[in-house]
């Protein structure tokens, strides 16, 4: 036996379910829904009626009242208000910009150009905004700086007047392009294009948190970026000591005496390019053991190198890999590119035997630059936690699609990345809190739709059922924790 029950809950609404009893106990129970008025209660019974009849024809087909139910609209408010609310805890919402707000959560939801963001703006339920104020936002965001209202809440979200340590990389932005400007110009690629390109300068706290980025032209030196980046940052935050972590790319003597010189501490990835004197002093006597610790004490700085078994194992992996591949260049079975090991002199093509024996004398071993005075271990353990500087570049890249920009003037440019960038903070913010990527939140959280349904002539807002799981990650959502 069906039948559909109403049941008074203890918020005054009426429950709306459908009950099956077999002799005489309940064997099932479908909650359809609550209802706090009349109308909605009309229509919860009329899709528990529905439901039950199922595949089943209307016994009586000339009902006097028939329900008349239409759907108008469906789209996922919850998603909408869950990256509203974020963006205001942040403090974002400080710049006091709709237009702005509404293309930086979408940029979190899909991806895409800024007039294809309409689209999904209308599938958020979000207000609809015309081409041109998308394009006025983008003045207003380049022309009254923006990016300084975000960084601002970014290190006033942390709590940054105690921030001692930050982590900072650079990467490439190239477009599609031939004729390069002032701005965007050919330089040394990480994706190893010839386009155009920009350099991106992303400066975060140990947890990944974005604080700062500044963009350079694209054939600007990569060690050239730490120190207007860092004195920048230092300025606009009134902080008197920080120490920078940052990988090798950055490092030159040069720019170590400059960090020097200007008070700061560091933290820097060394490049090995033979057997530091101390390593060689050392394993000369005996062998390196896992973790094994060698210092080396300069003038102004030391540099710690560890040596690490696991490292070892697939530096040797990659050496063997790259002999095979320089072997078959030798024997033309494939064509000659970027082969490590490969030599050339004339038409005699041969294995470099003492880069290879270089090579693997310094398997293993990873050198850290620094200026301070903490332990040896501690200098290894905030070197790597540059990964959380990687990974939010990663995001960009990917989760938020920071290009291709179709943007051609440096302003516009410019918005594009304080876009970006704002993002990146709610992404990662949300990661935090609720331990799920970006990602995966908004895959669950986008089909959990509203709905907004006609019946008769009244329209009526229906909002999704959120199942138990979700509701648990919802609920660290909003404590912040």
């Amino acid at each position: 036996m069906t039948y559909i029950r109403k049941v008074k809950t203890a918020s005054g609404a009426t429950a709306v379910q459908i009950v099956t009893k077999q002799q005489g106990k309940i064997i099932r129970l479908k909650h359809i829904g609550s209802a706090h008025s009349k109308t909605e209660l009309e229509m919860l019974l009329s899709v528990a009626h529905k439901q039950i009849q199922g595949e089943q024809l209307a016994l009586f087909t000339n009902d006097p009242n028939p329900t008349q139910m239409t759907i108008k609209r469906t789209f996922s408010a919850l998603l909408w208000n869950l990256l509203k609310k974020q963006y205001d805890q942040l403090g974002f919402s400080g710049i006091d910009d709709e237009v702005f707000e509404s293309l930086c959560i979408a940029r979190i939801v899909e991806p895409t150009s800024k007039i294809d963001s309409l689209r999904i703006l209308e599938d958020l339920g979000a207000e609809k905004w015309n081409r041109g104020k998308l394009y006025r936002t983008l003045d207003r965001a380049s022309g009254q700086d923006y990016r300084k209202v975000i960084t601002q809440a970014c290190f006033d979200h942390i709590h940054g007047e105690s921030l001692s340590l930050v982590l900072y990389d650079v990467t490439s932005l190239y477009f599609e392009v031939q004729k390069e400007d002032e701005y965007r110009k050919p330089g040394l690629s990480k994706e190893r294009r010839l386009e155009p390109q920009i350099i991106i300068g992303l400066l975060v706290d140990k947890n990944g948190f974005p604080l700062g980025l500044q963009s350079f032209e694209g054939n600007k030196a990569e060690t050239r970026t730490i120190l207007p980046v860092i004195q920048a940052f230092q300025a606009e935050h009134n902080l008197k000591k920080v120490t920078v972590v940052a990988d090798a790319a950055m490092l030159s003597t040069s720019n170590l005496d400059e960090l020097t010189k200007a008070g700061y501490t560091y933290i820097v990835g060394s490049r090995l390019n033979k057997v530091p004197y101390e390593i060689a002093e050392f394993s000369g006597s005996k062998a390196l053991q896992d973790q094994q610790i060698v210092v080396s004490e300069e003038k102004n700085y030391r540099i710690v190198y560890q040596y690490r078994e696991k490292r070892a194992a697939l530096d040797i992996r990659n050496i063997e890999k790259q002999i095979a591949k320089a072997e078959k260049a030798i024997a033309g079975q494939i064509k000659i590119n970027r082969t490590k090991f490969l030599s050339i002199e004339a038409d005699k093509k041969y294995l470099n035997l003492e880069l290879i024996e270089k090579a693997r004398a310094l398997a293993g071993i990873k050198g850290y630059v620094t200026n301070l005075g903490i332990p040896d271990k501690e200098v290894i353990a905030c070197y790597h936690q540059l990964f959380q500087v990687e990974t939010s570049f990663r995001m960009m890249k990917s989760d938020l699609k920071a290009r291709p920009i179709y943007h051609q003037k440096r302003s516009a440019i410019e918005a594009h990345l304080t876009i970006v960038f704002a993002a990146l903070a709610i992404s990662r913010n949300i990661e935090r809190q609720t331990g799920v990527s970006i990602k995966q939140f908004i895959k669950t959280i986008r089909p959990l739709r509203s709905a907004e349904v006609k019946i008769k002539n009244e329209l009526v807002l229906i909002e999704p059922e959120i199942p138990k799981s979700i509701q648990n990650m919802l609920k660290k959502l909003s404590s912040g924790h």
